[in-house]
């Protein structure tokens, strides 16, 4: 029997500001989709409030061009260690994982950061692969708010 339950971690450097990352996945996620518009259509809070942990978070989102959604709970935001958890509860995840949790962990390195994105998955069943290219959008979210960052 083949190893249904998974995480993928992703770690790379981050030449912003880390508090402006944190505070852009934590209480601002709304203006992704201003700073990566080709990848983030969308982001609305369907319960609480933006920044608020036990809030319900709506995303409108494209992976490999396809238009997706994924309603996610904010199970945790540390300010003062820059640590964000979401638990994605429904949308086009669900349909392959009974389990999605992200995590986002910025670090000062140096005169950088280094974020670390993690992603705790249990799959429906063997036939599915690893969310790499979940993981991959993350990444180019992430590269897409640097940009941004350095270029304000």
């Amino acid at each position: 029997m083949g190893k249904l339950k998974g995480k993928l971690i992703a770690k790379f450097e981050l030449r912003s500001s880390g508090d402006l990352f944190h505070e852009m996945f934590s209480r601002k996620p709304h203006q992704i989709k201003h700073v990566s518009p080709q990848h983030v259509q969308g982001c609305e809070v369907h319960k609480g409030q933006f920044g608020t942990p036990g809030s319900i978070i709506f995303w409108n989102y494209a992976l490999d061009g396809k238009p997706c959604v994924a309603k996610e709970i904010v199970e945790a935001i540390d300010v003062e260690n820059k640590t964000i958890t979401f638990n994605v509860i429904e949308g086009d995840v669900t349909e392959e994982y009974k389990t999605f949790t992200i995590t986002i962990d910025i670090k000062p390195e140096g005169d950088t950061n280094l974020v670390k994105w993690t992603m705790d998955h249990e799959k429906l069943h063997e036939g599915i692969r690893e969310p790499v290219k979940i993981l991959a959008l993350a990444i180019k979210v992430t590269k897409d708010i640097e940009v941004e960052h350095l270029n304000a």
